[in-house]
């Protein structure tokens, strides 16, 4: 029995890299970066390594086994056929949101995006001018090495990615927003989008990573998205992961810092039948300033993770981490935040808070904040709370007319409220507040 179960999970990884070998490279510029090696060498890796289990320390809370039971589709092309006014944005005035690239099924769609560009570059990797390739292409060659499975399988098949370019010392007044949809077809649907944001010294970006989901078909996203944030520059990074609650998510963010910069990242996530995003942030220089603030909102029988990462090894870091969940129904939630303060990063002053709301009795949450730190001169906290609705704010609200529904939401939108009114975009909170409304 053993042996027909690891079988099938190796021949799921084989069929996805096989599938993912015949994606041609965009505009057959891939060259320039290198792209073949990148996805020979992440191949091997894939059809060597083994899918995750519950076995595997870091993915015991999250069962990934109904997976293998789907045949997943790759699809080898972009098909027209979607349409934005199917979609519900984040922001609906064009004019408060002027830049949008949209990719589908992980294809570039220049037909449904707005681009503007006046002093930076945004769109897909093979219309990138000249004079920034050399810079991708040392960001996307840290691939050599691959060391998580659903990484490398995102390499064995980047055929493209939206890239975001931003030169030094240029501040871009708008967000830019990128939207990744998943549109199904007659079959299950696998779509892997990469995502490469460089925001050179003294710069100054904000945007909108954006996953949805078309149709009822059960679909697999699986994303990377790398961040480099120069000195001295600034990327305030919203992440809104909101697919299909039959979808399955998995997504990883790298962020690196160099000295003196700022990344702030609001990781939001509502959909899927099973999610999981590792974000990871590795410190390159002194002085950086590292937010991150993460939602979780999940109900009937949904299964949301977030593994986190803050590896300091320079002196002087300053980090604040505050993730919130909200959980009702048989649904479950899991956090796994890591700090590792290393010996050279002396004065580090980082924080991390787990908050967590249960709304029923079946609900779950697995929350584990954690500290790693070898520095002797530091000033580092981290906690974790679980709470429940209280009887008597409920009783104090519908004593002031309000009846028991909209009292809960009132309490439920409070609590959610600490994370939501951090956004950059006011559009983008309103929206959010309304879908915790919707689910609860």
């Amino acid at each position: 029995m053993i042996n027909t179960q690891v079988a099938t999970k190796e021949m799921f990884l084989a069929d996805l890299v096989n599938q993912c070998s015949k994606l041609e490279v965009a505009n057959r510029k891939g060259s320039a970066y290198g792209l073949q090696d990148l996805r020979d060498a992440a191949t091997e890796y894939v059809l060597a390594a083994s899918f995750p289990t519950v076995r595997d320390e870091e993915w015991r809370f999250t069962d990934l086994s109904s997976m293998l039971q789907v045949p997943f589709h790759v699809p080898q092309s972009y098909q027209s056929t979607v349409k934005l006014a199917d979609i519900v944005m984040p922001v609906k005035n064009r004019d408060d949101l002027p830049l949008r690239l949209v990719f589908v099924n992980g294809f570039y769609a220049p037909d449904l995006s707005t681009v503007n560009l006046p002093d930076f570059y945004a769109g897909n990797l093979s219309n990138v001018p000249e004079k920034y390739r050399s810079r991708i292409t040392d960001v996307l060659s840290q691939h050599k090495q691959q060391t998580e499975v659903f990484t490398a399988l995102n390499v064995a098949g980047l055929a493209d990615s939206a890239v975001v370019f931003v030169p030094a010392n240029v501040c871009v007044e708008m967000p830019i927003h990128l939207l990744f949809l998943t549109a199904p077809g007659a079959s299950p649907t696998m779509s892997q989008p990469h995502c490469v944001v460089i925001a050179e010294p003294g710069s100054n970006v904000t945007l909108i990573e954006d996953y949805a989901t078309l149709g009822n078909v059960p679909a697999f996203t699986n994303a990377v998205t790398e961040v480099v944030v120069g000195e001295n520059a600034a990327v305030n990074h919203v992440r809104l992961q909101r697919e299909a609650l039959d979808a399955v998510h998995i997504g990883k963010s790298a962020i690196v810092q160099s000295r003196n910069s700022r990344y702030t990242c609001h990781a939001i996530s509502l959909g899927g039948k099973i999610s999981r995003h590792n974000l990871e942030v590795f410190q390159r220089g002194e002085g950086t300033e590292t937010t991150l603030n993460g939602l979780t909102v999940a109900f009937g029988e949904q299964l949301s993770d977030t593994h986190s990462l803050i590896d300091f090894n320079y002196p002087h870091g300053t980090s604040r981490q505050l993730h919130k969940c909200i959980i009702g129904n048989k649904a479950r939630a899991v956090f796994n935040g890591k700090v590792f303060v290393r010996k050279a990063a002396q004065l580090t002053d980082a924080g991390q808070l787990s908050r967590n709301l249960l709304l029923s009795p079946r609900a779950r949450v697995d929350t584990k904040p954690q500290l790693e730190i070898v520095a002797d001169n530091v000033k580092c906290s981290h906690g974790a709370t679980v709470s429940q609705l209280e009887d008597d704010e409920l009783f104090y609200l519908q004593s002031r007319g309000l009846d028991l529904e909209r009292s809960r939401y009132l309490l439920i939108d409070a609590f959610a409220a600490e994370i939501l009114d951090k956004l950059p975009i006011l559009g983008v909170a309103k929206m959010l507040s309304t879908c915790v409304a919707v689910q609860e």
